[in-house]
């Protein structure tokens, strides 16, 4: 076994180069807004986002480029700008369920507008916050390939230099992108499913979605974690959601049922609360691995503290996060906060504390399982919404042993869940930026204080497009928030539960029967029970097209094996392959938000469907393949070339 490298950022720590400028904040700053307006709306209409980190990286580049600014600005924007897709993330996911419990009607009032921005920059300052204590273990960990975080960096460095490697990245960023542009014009099909019957029961079999930036990942985190991923989804569709639809249904006359809607309705109603306990069960047995990791590196944390005081720190440039003292000091004001904003819905101070120690334990728990999940399938596949739903079980709970009741019980449970959503999602979005930042030799507090910034702006501001979107929906003969035009597809679920847990009509058996699975998962040896839980929690078409990107990193291997490569030759495979697939993933981001955009404004686009739209997709498929097998492979270079820049993990 060769001797692992040691890492070598892009910019050595001893560099000190523009970073933390006013250009490079305010572009951030421009993004962050722009960026989570878009996501605020596409999460609404369609239940799901779009990972903000390559539009930023490669907006932000380009313009800083024009300024002849320094690669560790263009981090700097990035990082501030990719976290109003976070915000975004935390709002659609819970402000929604406020309106849908009917607690909040109408939508807006200067109550609602205070107590939602209250809510997003303290559930973002303690995402922040408990990152900083997270990062050393995280970043540094190595079974952590964080899929978008190298994509990201690989956009950096390849700007800022010419070569092969820029021209993998951004051609295959151009083919992502056109694969995109097709598929919203819909020239091929994105996904196809098919149903067999089998006699009283049926099957929804399901294709893998076309989706460079799905392929892309599972190329990056390899076959053994996406088949993991995978083996989730297998459960789900291939034996709950069947085997529950056949005890629901079976004895129904089949002309009377779509069979196809009823079996997802099942798997949305019935295995993702199942899904929820595993996680519940995975998260805490990841946090349990991590035990000794997360205890150095706090020790660490304190350690460099002592060390500041007695004027003796050593540490590095890129290995200093916001001090300790003030992290401390950020998590008991933004818990404080909180305090006052849950006293504020239950009236009722000791419920106000409970759930306030519910949140400060629940989001610590989940900022560092949130920084986990990205780092092993990017944070574009964060289950964030899952995460929360288990915080609000675990509130409702509380809030029910504590006597609350009706809608100051419900409001008190979505309030703790909205805290709790919002930081996780910024804690991960964090961390994959912080990992970022780490490969290219940013600075740890600089990030951190630009994006405490990008917080506080986008918590001011993220409540306005949704006004807006649920008051024209009114306006256009609509019901806003829960409707058909706007289905806010997570926060009607987390309503839904609130008021039934508030109510005592919750079904625990699913939550619980997960829990057991989980503990299965654990006693069977499974490496992680989590991203199983979590590939139970997706949608099946995510983790197929995931697994069908590991699927071709394994094939990779395997010719790297059978030509008898040398460790330069499999080297330059693999930085090449990288770049590709950061390419792949990174222009479908970018192409899907501009249509996000142009639905936003309800643009009309072309429809180009064709007859032909399954064959298409799978030469699409094939292409993808191509691309990601027979250029590395290629491009391996002879045994006695000089051995290669290793791309940094």
């Amino acid at each position: 076994m060769s001797e692992q490298r040691k890492f070598v950022p892009f910019v050595s720590s001893e560099t000190n180069i523009a970073e933390f400028t006013v250009r490079a904040l305010v572009i951030g700053l421009v993004l962050a807004v722009v960026l989570g307006a878009a996501n605020a709306y596409l999460g609404l209409k369609a239940g799901m986002t779009i990972a903000a980190t390559y539009p930023a990286a490669v907006i932000g580049m380009a313009i800083i480029k024009l300024f002849k600014g320094t690669i560790l600005e263009e981090n700097f924007a990035r990082t501030v700008g990719s976290i109003g897709e976070s915000i975004a993330a935390g709002a659609i996911f819970t402000l929604p369920a406020f309106f849908i419990a009917g607690i909040w009607d109408p939508f807006f009032t200067p109550g609602n507008y205070a107590i939602s921005s209250a809510i997003m920059f303290a559930g973002g300052v303690l995402g922040i916050m408990f990152v900083a204590l997270l990062r050393r273990v995280m970043v540094e960990d190595v079974d952590l390939p964080f899929p978008e975080s190298v994509a990201a960096a690989e956009i950096h460095k390849a700007g800022r230099h010419g070569g092969s490697g820029s021209k993998f990245l951004f051609s295959a960023m151009g083919v992502g992108a056109l694969i995109q542009a097709l598929g919203q014009f819909k020239l091929f099909a994105t996904s196809a499913d098919k149903l067999v019957s089998f006699g009283k029961g049926n099957i929804l079999f399901k294709s893998p979605d076309v989706s460079p930036a799905y392929m892309g990942v599972g190329y990056i985190i390899g076959p053994r974690l996406a088949a993991l991923n995978f083996s989730g989804g297998v459960l789900a569709w291939g034996l709950l959601a069947p085997i529950i639809a056949y005890f629901k249904f079976g004895n129904v006359d089949p002309s009377t049922l779509d069979w196809a809607k009823e079996i997802t309705t099942v798997w949305k109603s019935y295995v993702r609360p199942i899904a929820i306990g595993g996680m519940l069960v995975g998260a805490a047995f990841t946090l349990w691995k991590m035990r000794k990791n997360l205890i150095t590196g706090i020790s660490r944390s304190v350690s460099d503290v002592k060390k500041a005081a007695s004027g003796e720190s050593t540490t590095e440039r890129i290995e200093k996060d916001i001090p300790f003292t003030y992290v401390m000091l950020g998590i008991g004001l933004a818990s404080f906060a909180t305090f006052f904003i849950y006293n504020y819905f239950a009236q009722d101070v000791v419920a106000a504390l409970v759930a306030t120690l519910v949140m400060i334990v629940a989001g610590f728990f989940f900022a560092a399982v949130s920084g986990y999940l990205v780092g092993i399938i990017g944070s574009s596949n964060n289950p964030i919404s899952g995460l929360t739903l288990s915080t609000l079980v675990i509130a409702a709970l509380l809030m029910v042993a504590l006597g609350m009741k009706g809608a100051q019980g419900v409001a008190a449970v979505l309030g703790v869940a909205a805290v709790v959503c919002v930081a996780a999602a910024v804690a991960g979005e964090m961390l994959q930026d912080l990992k970022a930042g780490h490969i290219l030799g940013g600075t740890p507090w600089k990030m951190q204080v630009g994006d405490l910034i990008g917080v506080l702006l986008s918590a001011a501001v993220m409540f306005i497009p949704l006004l807006i979107l649920h008051e024209g929906n009114i306006k256009a003969g609509g019901t806003g928030f829960g409707g058909d035009q706007l289905p806010a597809p997570q926060a009607s679920l987390m309503a839904i539960l609130s008021k039934g847990i508030v109510a005592g009509e919750m079904e625990w058996i699913l939550i619980f029967t997960g829990m057991l699975m989980g503990v299965g998962f654990i006693m069977m040896n499974v490496k992680s029970p989590m991203l199983v839980s979590v590939g139970m929690y997706l949608p099946l078409g995510t983790t197929f097209a995931i697994f069908v990107g590991g699927l071709i990193k394994g094939a990779v291997e395997r010719i790297n094996e059978k030509k008898k490569f040398n460790e330069g030759q499999k080297s330059r495979v693999e930085n090449n392959g990288v770049l590709i697939a950061a390419g792949l993933i990174a222009g479908e981001a970018l192409i899907g938000l501009l249509f996000a955009g142009f639905a936003f404004f309800e643009i009309q686009i072309a429809d180009l469907t064709s007859p032909f739209s399954i064959l298409l997709s799978v030469v699409v498929l094939a292409l993808i393949a191509f691309m990601l097998i027979k250029i590395p492979i290629n491009n391996a270079g002879k045994p006695d070339d000089p051995l290669p820049p290793h791309v940094s993990m």
